[in-house]
């Protein structure tokens, strides 16, 4: 095992999940949540606030600030912590409370903007939030994971030589689409050495990042109300769009065989395989989908009766749910 004297330089990298015998789905599904920040966020993180410093742009005093709806929070919460730097996430109502509770307990200061944009959601307000915040103080330094190219730069130097180098043969990669830093290193990556990929990004329905009609949505993660400047679409093949419910069926369909993934994960793994029954029915091309995030900070959402009974009603009766009420019991 490892010996590290800082977070970032444990991240289990190879980590697979076979589908098809869980979901029989022909999927591997590459874990990203096997490390101290729990996802994928880690990797733009630390190269973020790695260039940031290379950069010259901390300077004693000076506090990182990020909007984010928690997995990236968390994260630059843990590489501020241990680089010795303060930080501010700015996030809305739809982060979990226990992603709030763990950024402060990292030592972050966590502040809550409960504006929404006009698109329904809350990501313009976030950002004209930093922004505002940026110039009117000049201690406070805006990484902008939505146009920072470190950001897609991990996981072209990262996350897609990984995958490459487990399956040289692959045909197909499904990536969710966030600040789409993940999805556009790993185009980029598999674009520039000719290896002949389909890239298919997966996106939550209500999310306007490929020209969809903004909605409601409820499941933090993938999906935003403002496109992010990170997208270049001439490097991706085809895009899925993911209702929240399905969502929600294949998180419990996951957790129902033991695997406890979150949100994003789900919404990957509906909508890879929806594609994959409609693009290649009865076909077992070598694919792999990546999993950003585990499932423990959504105990209080996708995995909590009550949360899904208050947003998701009619989809609770389709969900085998346990008796969520804890009974005592006396011991003579």
């Amino acid at each position: 095992m490892p010996i590290i004297t800082a977070p970032q330089e444990f991240n289990v990298e190879d980590l697979y999940v076979d589908l098809d015998t869980v979901l029989g789905c022909p999927i591997y599904l590459k874990c990203e949540g096997f490390n101290f920040a729990g996802s994928v966020k880690l990797k733009a993180a630390a190269e973020m606030v790695g260039a940031a410093e290379r950069d010259g742009l901390l300077a004693p005093g000076s506090t990182i600030v990020e909007s984010s709806s928690g997995n990236l929070g968390i994260a630059l919460s843990i590489i501020a912590a241990a680089q010795g730097h303060r930080f501010l996430c700015v996030t809305d109502p739809r982060c979990n409370p226990a992603s709030m509770r763990l950024m402060r307990a990292l030592g972050a200061e966590v502040r809550v903007v409960a504006t929404q944009d006009a698109n329904g959601g809350f990501l313009e307000s976030r950002i004209r939030y930093v922004r505002d915040l940026c110039a009117s103080d000049d201690r406070y330094v805006w990484l902008d994971q939505y146009g920072n190219a470190a950001n897609w730069k991990a996981h072209y130097h990262g996350t897609a030589p990984a995958i490459a180098r487990r399956f040289p043969g692959l045909e197909v990669l499904f990536v969710g689409a966030g600040t789409t830093g993940t999805l556009m290193g790993c185009a980029r990556y598999f674009r520039d050495r000719g290896h002949p990929v389909t890239i298919v990004a997966v996106d939550a329905v209500g999310s306007v990042t490929f020209g969809g009609i903004p909605e409601r949505r409820m499941v933090p993660g993938l999906g935003t109300s403002t496109r992010p400047g990170l997208l270049d679409e001439s490097f991706i093949d085809d895009v899925v769009h993911v209702t929240e419910t399905d969502t929600i069926r294949t998180a419990h369909r996951l957790s129902a065989r033991g695997f406890l993934f979150g949100g994003s994960t789900g919404t990957v793994v509906s909508g890879a395989a929806r594609w994959l029954a409609e693009k290649y029915p009865g076909e077992r091309p070598v694919t792999v989908a990546i999993a950003p995030d585990l499932g423990e900070r959504y105990l209080d959402s996708i995995y909590e009766e009550s949360w899904l009974r208050e947003h998701f009603g009619p989809v609770v009766a389709e969900l085998d749910l346990p008796d969520t009420d804890v009974q005592e019991i006396s011991v003579p």
